[in-house]
């Protein structure tokens, strides 16, 4: 495929495993811009206010969400908690809608000052979990490393969980690192890690320079961004996409104390394309690297494989369009009322546009 001189490309549905959609207001603006990036699947995060401990207020959630995007699956998740016991785990794992639990360390990122403070505390529930075949998702940084090398500081825990539980599906979210990437090879099959549209094209000087371009983990080197857009067309099966979309009011993210999260949602699947097309540009993958059955491998097929979930787009037959145009991504979206107004990554950029298809 050559992403140069692509003009329009058809793919199968993506399939994003690991956004945050908030709740209330901003919930309601921003669960509509699933489908706008392309996709019919969502892994949706719990770090709500208060955390989605309970399996009453994650089917509460899926209803609401639902209610706003019939057309989307939504895959949801419980907050670890000292509430959430192997009773709970086998009680999720019967639900349908409940397919992993994240594990925010304490303090790690925005609403997880009620995450773990003792992984071996919870494993009990690992064992319940890898028994009920639930899968285990992972923000992988050490709370009080240097924020640079929070992941790689927390590598030894990944190992040391994998060790304890090898057949408990695990997943490093949003991997940041060539240290990350390298660490999910070392490890068997039940072991992979999303990719986040924004580090593929970010290194720190990207965040350090632009407000909207903060998140945790936060973008790394150059050498690490060139290590995620391999690992996203190596074609393993263990790389694959989610966009850790994490919208935030525009005064929290132009405070002093800048809010963490980018919001991509409504541009995920171009953006993904754009990034790898620019990392072609610069010679650090060739066309040779992106078949379009490895670039629907990674925003697609190889999640939904792992998860055990069913493609909604192999039943409906629907799939999305990419097409060359002079799309511009906005400054900003604005809820109805004007009350909330949240600015998107890359905003003013001009991207392919993208609609849905029905196949005969």
């Amino acid at each position: 495929m050559d992403l140069i001189t692509l003009e329009k490309v058809e793919l199968r549905a993506t399939a994003d495993l690991h956004c945050h959609l908030r709740q209330d207001a901003m919930m309601h603006l921003v669960t509509p811009y699933i489908e706008k990036g392309g996709c019919d699947t969502a892994l949706v995060m719990p770090n709500l206010q208060p955390p989605i401990t309970q399996i009453s207020q994650v089917v509460a959630y899926h209803e609401a969400l639902s209610q706003i995007a019939p057309g989307v699956k939504f895959l949801m998740t419980l907050y670890l908690h000292p509430t959430v016991t192997p009773d709970v785990i086998a009680a999720a794992a019967q639900s349908k809608i409940i397919y992993g639990v994240k594990l925010y360390p304490a303090g790690v990122t925005t609403n997880s000052h009620d995450g773990v403070l003792d992984i071996e505390q919870y494993y009990p529930v690992f064992e319940a979990m890898q028994a009920h075949d639930l899968v285990l998702n992972l923000h992988g940084e050490t709370p009080d490393a240097e924020v640079l090398k929070a992941e790689a500081a927390f590598v030894p825990t990944l190992h040391k969980l994998h060790a304890a539980f090898p057949r408990l599906r695990i997943v490093l979210e949003h991997v940041s690192t060539a240290n990350g990437v390298e660490a999910v090879r070392q490890c068997g099959p039940t072991v992979a890690a999303t990719i986040t549209a924004h580090h593929l094209f970010m290194t720190t000087e990207n965040a350090e320079q632009d407000v909207h371009c903060f998140c945790k983990p936060i973008a790394k080197t150059l050498e690490d961004r060139i290590a995620l857009l391999r690992a996203a067309v190596d074609g393993s099966g263990r790389f694959f996409f989610g966009s850790d979309s994490a919208p935030h009011p525009v005064q929290s993210k132009e405070q002093t104390n800048t809010a963490a999260g980018c919001f991509t949602q409504g541009w995920v699947t171009v953006l993904v394309v754009d990034a790898l097309r620019q990392a072609v540009e610069m010679g650090w993958i060739s066309n040779h690297d992106i078949a379009q059955k490895t670039l629907e491998g990674f925003l697609s097929t190889y999640g939904r494989e792992f998860y055990k979930i069913a493609d909604p787009s192999d039943s409906s037959k629907r799939r999305i369009r990419l097409e060359k145009s002079d799309e511009i991504i906005p400054k900003s979206i604005v809820s109805s009322d004007g009350k909330i107004e949240v600015v998107p990554y890359r905003r003013g950029e001009r991207v392919m546009s993208l609609s849905w298809i029905d196949r005969p």
